[in-house]
């Protein structure tokens, strides 16, 4: 049997609305639920923390749309407030972790540095399919330790690498990657960009798969709900061999 499986990538800065700049759980689940999307991976979530805003976001999402969940802390804000990335899926979640990117020793550049990390879950959906979701940070030494975190842990069968890499995709530190996955993006029927959601001006928002997967579509739709727009790729999936 030939199942389709919708894949979301969708930094949602920490479920803030847009348009209206305050949490709106409601209209990510009627966007997830818009793009009829299966495994979402999610960047810039929030988790139970000290502060009041810090809510077990990913959970509230699972849990309005009946799905599994899983949230990687990638740091805890001020000490008390923990953030990273997270992963709802309509199949159960089988096993997971997450993986720290190591910090640059020394830090070569001006710009803003943050620890971050990867998430790895096992997915129980036709003999299992691994889902990897992470957030790449901005400076070329803390990506190009990403990429190698990556690397370390993607699978070359029933893999899915997805998040907001921070990268163009003319940026050679994709090449690496691109070696081993296929970029989704590869059957757009033109450029279609990402970041901001109301005007977008670069793509940096990506889905890939293990190239044993067979892609059947991707897009990014246009709607404005993150900053960022979401990322989806609709792949098949064969139950029952054998």
């Amino acid at each position: 049997m030939v199942i389709p499986i919708t894949l979301m990538s969708f930094n949602t800065q920490h479920c803030m609305n847009y348009l209206t700049k305050a949490i709106d759980f409601d209209c990510f689940v009627e966007e997830i639920r818009l793009c009829n999307a299966d495994i979402i991976g999610l960047n810039e979530m929030r988790d139970k923390g000290e502060s009041k805003d810090y809510q077990e976001q990913t959970k509230i999402l699972a849990d309005k749309l009946g799905y599994d969940y899983y949230f990687a802390k990638a740091i805890d804000f001020d000490g008390v407030d923990p953030y990273g990335n997270g992963i709802i899926s309509r199949f159960p979640i089988v096993s997971a972790e997450t993986i720290l990117v190591p910090d640059p020793e020394v830090r070569a550049y001006n710009g803003y540095y943050e620890t971050r990390c990867l998430l790895k879950v096992r997915i129980d959906v036709c003999g299992g399919l691994d889902v990897c979701v992470t957030h790449f940070g901005l400076n070329p030494d803390e990506q190009k330790n990403a990429v190698d975190t990556v690397l370390a842990n993607i699978s070359d069968q029933r893999c899915v690498l997805m998040g907001d890499f921070n990268l163009t995709p003319d940026n050679r530190l994709l090449d690496p990657i691109r070696e081993r996955m296929y970029d989704t993006a590869s059957l757009f029927a033109q450029e279609l960009l990402s970041f901001p959601s109301d005007a977008p001006k670069k793509k940096i928002d990506y889905i890939f798969t293990s190239c044993d997967i067979k892609v059947l579509r991707a897009d990014i739709p246009g709607d404005v709900v993150s900053d960022h727009r979401p990322h989806i790729a609709v792949i098949e999936s064969i139950c029952g061999r054998g």
